[in-house]
């Protein structure tokens, strides 16, 4: 059980070290990848090198930074403020208005692009400054965003989902079709979590509509910026050339190459957003190789912190993973013999946390079946406990400190992604986790 107490101490240490300390988060990662790389024994130099090369070679660091960087550049050009007002002309009247449009699209956007960090990306690159213009503060919009990741898994038809369904132990007793219509229902039942999530958040933190004088006619703001609508282009070009009649078409043509595999949304949709916003910014952008060199000094403490968190976490989660904490894990569940609410519960429990440190793609390959048959085990019908299953694990980008999305979201917002656990926990995990248990038990019907 050695993992189990690496994990187990890997949290602590980051609480203890940016809670109880005051240190900075970045510097609790580092604490926790090394109290975790500590219990690899004499291993402990080919365990902790091994996880940091892994780790600094992960897309999602470079997607993170690379939206840090879209940002900055979009504070030194009209084009947000432009777009912010389109969005404010249609939406500004009504009250946590961008909270509720980021819950919806993150949802849309899941159930087509299926990836977590992209998700958080995409979305909230235009709702977090939509929200914090809206007087909502950047620990809260950071929250939302990465709050919404998960549901690019309870919707079909994720990678996660054939993940789980191809495995062995799954594929013999449902098959894929069965499972679709269910885990729809089960994603509705998610979004619908977290839209009263956002309503609970709306009302307890006073959040109000857009004073009117802060709106302004739908015919003005987009005459004024309607350019701006451009930068969606960064989000629907990778979509249109890895999903649909598009991608099938190019991938028959470039021999029955799958685009979905060819191209990466996490890294071509900030690099298209970043360009697009050069070219709708360059007005107002530097002209000289000294104003882009002062530019970028400007931007890069804005990098440290991110970035040493991120590959932090990255780093401890490879830790984990090669001292064995999936299978341990799943022993562990083995040795389960309770009632149906308590063993789902367990199940659900040890999901999440295998998804704190893992993606949610990684958590089915590593506990997935296993869940899915202890809940068979226990009467549950099998695609209902696929359901389930995918369910706990879609929490991976709420339950912190290692879930991406929360430091992808956290970079777009410029806020510590400590100040977003406990919110994450209480408005999204929790509520998740329980819903994967009424599902489970069947008090929620799929």
């Amino acid at each position: 059980m050695t993992a189990i107490w690496a994990l187990v101490c890997y949290i602590a240490a980051i609480i203890v070290w940016n809670s109880a300390l005051k240190r900075n988060i970045g510097e609790a990662m580092l604490v926790g990848f090394v109290v975790t790389g500590a219990f690899a024994g004499g291993d402990i130099g080919s365990v902790m090198w091994h996880s940091l090369a892994e780790a600094m070679q992960e897309e999602v660091t470079f997607a993170a930074l690379a939206f840090v960087f879209m940002s900055y550049l979009l504070a030194g050009t009209p084009v947000l403020d432009h777009l912010l007002d389109i969005l404010n002309s249609l939406l500004g009247r009504l009250r946590g208005g961008p909270i509720y449009t980021s819950t919806v699209a993150a949802g849309v956007f899941g159930a087509i692009a299926h990836v977590g960090a992209a998700v958080t990306a995409a979305v909230g690159s235009v709702t977090i400054p939509w929200m914090k213009r809206s007087q909502v503060s950047g620990h809260l919009a950071a929250t939302v965003a990465a709050g919404g990741a998960g549901m690019g898994i309870t919707f079909p038809f994720s990678s996660t989902m054939f993940i789980l369904m191809g495995s062995a132990g799954v594929a013999s007793v449902v098959s894929t079709d069965e499972v679709v219509v269910p885990l729809f229902i089960g994603g509705l039942w998610c979004l619908l979590v977290r839209l009263v999530a956002a309503f609970v958040m709306i009302r307890r933190h006073g959040i109000q509509a857009a004073e009117s004088s802060q709106i302004q006619p739908l015919r003005r703001s987009l005459g004024v910026g309607w350019t701006s609508l451009m930068l969606f282009g960064g989000i629907v070009i990778p979509l249109l050339l890895t999903r649909g009649p598009l991608a099938g078409a190019l991938g028959s043509w470039l021999d029955g190459v799958k685009m979905s595999d060819a191209i990466s949304l996490i890294t071509w949709i900030p690099v298209l957003m970043v360009a697009i916003v050069l070219v709708l910014g360059r007005r107002n952008l530097p002209k000289s190789g000294k104003g882009w060199w002062a530019l970028l000094g400007g931007a890069a403490p804005k990098f440290g912190v991110l970035g040493v968190t991120i590959v932090g976490a990255f780093s401890a989660a490879n830790a984990l993973g090669e001292l064995g904490l999936p299978a341990q894990l799943t022993k562990l569940l083995g040795r389960v013999d309770a009632p149906l609410w308590v063993l789902a519960l367990v199940v659900g429990v040890l999901v999440v946390a295998v998804a704190i440190p893992l993606t949610g793609s990684a958590t089915m390959a590593a506990i997935g079946p296993v869940a899915v048959s202890a809940l068979i085990g226990a009467g549950v019908d099998p695609a209902t406990a696929c359901v389930a299953a995918l369910i706990f694990a879609s929490t991976e980008g709420t339950s912190p400190p290692s879930g991406a999305p929360i430091y992808v979201a956290s970079g777009i917002a410029g806020v510590d992604p400590s100040r977003t656990f406990a919110p994450l926990v209480g408005y999204y995990c929790l509520p998740i986790l329980l819903i994967g248990v009424a599902v489970a038990t069947g008090v929620l019907p799929v």
